[in-house]
């Protein structure tokens, strides 16, 4: 019977290997691990002799992942990210900790104001927030439960609880109105006025193109960042589009003004994500989260 050791080829050539592959090339996976190139050309050369196969595809200079190479190098970097992720976990100094997932955007426009209620249902109130762009980030065995946008469909075997709709509208502060009061009119208005985007896919339904029914590139500055974007907006110099959920707190403060009674819907919700199988404390904490929607968002919220 073949064992792990006749079976699975040499750990170093793997990790060598897998960083040439996510790299693209030689050179970079030998400036990565801090190797000389010869030595990088050894452990893939070694390792194809080993398999039997052609990893790489070679012309003049340059490599190229074969079919039999790019499954490859997807299996080890799962692989190796298992045990990464078991090993960190082990390491854990408080093997007690809670650990809350979501963006940073959904960190500081949503979860902060209500971070209290997460760590009261704590029993220990050792709770870690772990902030990803990456939902595969959040399938990690210690992360308690998660924040994510989108449907339940995209998270197969997990369990979800919607908090709130993917709704959308434009807002922008009191100053910025009384200078442009066209900005509340019908769509193509916001054609006249300073415009602030948040980046997103080539005719995405959240763009200011969508709302205004046009193919026109848009003039006004670019963010990656919601929360970078939400910070010009409250500062006058420019109109969003917001999400719902986000800004209650600062509509309600008078920091922003709705300026249609009409919104759009995204086809995702923002959802807590759990797995299917809770202790008593994630249960708790969902319920209360949950509940900060439907009673009404926490008294204060930051963003000065």
């Amino acid at each position: 019977m073949k064992t792990l050791k006749t079976s699975v080829p040499l750990l170093n050539a793997m990790v060598v290997f897998e960083s040439a592959a996510r790299n693209g090339g030689l050179t970079a996976a030998a400036e990565e691990l801090n190797i000389a190139q010869s030595a990088v050309s050894r452990h893939v050369a070694n390792l194809e002799r080993q398999l039997s196969l052609t990893l790489f595809a070679r012309k003049g200079n340059r490599v190229f992942l074969t079919e039999a190479g790019s499954t490859l190098a997807e299996a080890i970097r799962d692989g190796l990210g298992t045990i990464r992720d078991a090993v960190e976990r082990l390491q854990l100094p408080d093997r007690d900790t809670f650990v809350v997932g979501c963006s940073f955007d959904i960190a500081q426009m949503w979860l902060m104001p209500r971070f209290d209620l997460v760590a009261s249902r704590v029993p220990n109130g050792q709770v870690m927030l772990l902030t990803s762009n990456d939902y595969k980030d959040f399938d990690q065995a210690d992360v308690a439960l998660s924040i994510r946008f989108g449907t339940p469909e995209d998270w197969p075997g997990l369990a979800a609880r919607k908090l709130f709709d993917g709704e959308w509208f434009p807002v922008c502060s009191p100053a910025f109105l009384a200078r442009h009061p066209l900005a509340s009119g019908f769509p193509q208005a916001f054609l006249d006025i300073p415009l602030l985007h948040l980046i997103t896919q080539p005719g995405a339904v959240d763009s200011w193109q969508s709302w205004i029914g046009t193919d026109r590139t848009l003039d006004g500055p670019r963010f990656t960042s919601y929360l970078a974007m939400m910070h010009e907006t409250i500062a006058g110099r420019g109109a969003a589009l917001a999400w719902a959920g986000f800004v209650e707190e600062h509509l309600r403060l008078g920091q922003l003004v709705r300026l249609t009674s009409t919104s759009r819907r995204h086809r995702g919700s923002f959802y807590i994500v759990t797995r299917t199988k809770t202790g008593p404390a994630i249960q708790a904490v969902v319920q209360a989260l949950v509940g900060s929607v439907t009673d009404g968002a926490p008294a204060e919220l930051g963003c000065n």
